[in-house]
C-alpha cells in the first residue's frame, strides 16, 4: 500500500486490538457522506507505536484499562452499537492485520478489516483462533486457505512492519488514526475535528509553531 494516496483519500490506520478502532470502523460510511472522500484502511501494528514512542498500552495500567472498557461500552452505547467484547485484552492481532495488508485491492480490504473487528468487539469472537478467522473471511468472499497463507508469507510479515514504520514516520503515535493531506487525528472522539478541517477550518499554524518553541519547565525522570 503506498503513501501517495489520490487526491480526496483519508487514510485509517487501524489495529483491531483497539475498542476505539472499532468503534471508528463503524462510521466509515458517515465520514464518506459528509465528506465525499474516499477511505482506504491501512492495518498497522499498535505494539510497533508503542515501542517506537517508548509507550505502554493502556490496557498495561490497571485503572486505565477499567476507564477504558468502561468508555468504551458508554461510546458504543451512544452510537446504538453491540458490545460483547473480545474473549482476552491484549491479544496478538497479528493474524488479522496480516490477512488484511495481503488485500491488494482498497474496497475487499476494508471489507474484511471491518468484519473482523465487528466479529471480534461486537460478537465477541477470538479472532486470533485460525478456524474463526477463516469463517470471518469467507463470508467476505475472501478464499480462507489463500488467506491463511498468505499471513504467513514473509514478504506480507515484511509489509505490515513497513506499514507500521511508515506511519510512525508520518507522526503516528496510536490507532485509530485518520490522515488527511497532512494532518492527523487521532480517536473515534476526533471524526469531528477531521470533519471540520475537510470542510476548511483551520488553526493559526503560526500560533502553534511559537507555542511549541517554548521549552520545557520540567523534565520528569524516566
Amino acid at each position: 500500500m503506498s503513501d501517495q494516496e489520490p487526491l480526496n483519500t483519508i487514510c485509517f490506520y487501524c489495529d483491531p486490538i483497539s475498542p476505539y478502532a472499532w468503534l471508528a470502523s463503524t462510521r466509515l460510511e458517515e465520514i464518506e457522506t459528509n465528506t465525499h472522500a474516499n477511505i482506504i484502511v491501512k492495518p498497522i501494528l499498535f505494539a510497533g507505536l508503542l515501542k517506537a514512542h517508548g509507550n505502554i498500552g493502556p490496557a498495561e495500567i490497571t485503572a486505565k484499562r477499567v476507564y477504558t472498557f468502561r468508555d468504551v461500552m458508554r461510546r458504543a452505547n451512544a452510537l446504538g452499537l453491540p458490545m460483547e467484547s473480545v474473549p482476552n485484552h491484549p491479544f496478538n492481532p497479528l493474524l488479522a492485520l496480516r490477512i488484511c495488508t495481503a488485500i491488494e485491492d482498497d474496497k475487499e480490504r476494508r471489507k474484511v478489516a471491518v468484519a473482523l473487528f465487528d466479529a471480534a468487539w461486537s460478537k465477541g469472537r477470538d479472532i486470533t483462533v485460525e478456524s474463526d478467522v477463516r469463517e470471518i473471511v469467507a463470508g467476505c468472499g475472501i478464499d480462507a486457505d489463500w488467506a491463511i497463507a498468505a499471513a504467513n508469507d514473509p514478504m506480507v510479515k515484511q509489509a505490515l512492519i513497513d506499514n507500521t514504520n511508515a506511519a510512525i514516520e508520518l507522526g503516528i503515535f496510536g490507532v485509530p488514526t485518520f490522515r488527511f493531506d497532512d494532518q492527523i487525528f487521532w480517536g473515534e472522539d476526533r471524526i469531528g475535528e477531521l470533519l471540520s478541517y475537510i470542510n476548511g477550518q483551520r488553526i493559526d499554524e503560526d500560533k502553534l509553531q511559537q507555542i511549541l518553541a517554548r521549552e520545557a519547565a520540567v523534565h520528569r525522570k524516566r
